[in-house]
């Protein structure tokens, strides 16, 4: 189980410090939520933070820019130049969006791509995907703020992925975010999920490295 605290989530009076205290702890990867203040409600930052934070870790770390904003198409080039490794954006936008052609994209940038699901939409919406993608983000909470309350019903769309994972025979990723600490780690890895997005959980913890070895 790969774990990646949520940067939303820390103190961003040292915001460098705080990345590699993650680090330090534990965290696999870094998760750096990125909000644009209409496609969810909240601004968060932007690719100028993500490069500060490039730059304030060791070179191999693994920095996972999740992108909830409206034109992920037109901002990506900049999460690519800022450093990021994963870019993942949501299935929401496609009637907007050429969605193939921004994973294709990214892809070519030598970035892994990934699509995100919010919790009122469907699965089958990112089934077409599947074979394009590196990563499925399972939004457990309504996007825009942390310290929100995991919404189990959505382990559903994580057992139909696994399913279609394993039936197909592809290799993508499996990530949840939204409410999870440990007392859900199990649920989500039972569903077949790979990795988790703790934020509150982990940074507000009175133990970081033990609230992310707890989880592992």
């Amino acid at each position: 189980m790969l774990i990646a605290p949520s940067m939303l989530a820390c103190d961003f009076r040292s915001i460098g410090a705080e990345a590699r205290r993650a680090l330090d702890a534990g965290a696999d990867w870094l998760h750096l939520d990125v909000m644009d203040g209409t496609f969810v409600d909240n601004i968060s930052f932007g690719p100028d933070i993500c490069a500060a934070i490039r730059n304030s870790v060791p070179s191999d770390t693994y920095l996972d820019a999740h992108l909830m904003v409206m034109a992920p198409d037109h901002y990506y080039p900049r999460f690519v130049k800022a450093g990021v490794n994963m870019i993942t954006f949501h299935v929401e936008r496609e009637a907007e969006v050429d969605l193939r052609a921004t994973l294709a994209a990214i892809r070519a940038a030598g970035l892994q791509a990934g699509l995100a699901v919010n919790p009122a939409t469907p699965v089958d919406k990112v089934l077409p995907y599947l074979a394009e993608l590196d990563m499925v983000l399972i939004m457990s909470v309504v996007p825009g703020f942390g310290g929100q309350s995991f919404m189990p019903h959505v382990l559903d769309k994580v057992r139909r992925l696994a399913e279609e994972r394993r039936k197909n025979s592809l290799s993508f990723l499996i990530q949840m975010d939204g409410g999870i600490g440990a007392a859900q780690a199990a649920l989500c890895r039972e569903a077949g999920a790979d990795c988790l997005v703790a934020g509150s959980s982990t940074f507000r913890a009175p133990d970081m490295a033990a609230a992310i070895a707890a989880m592992k």
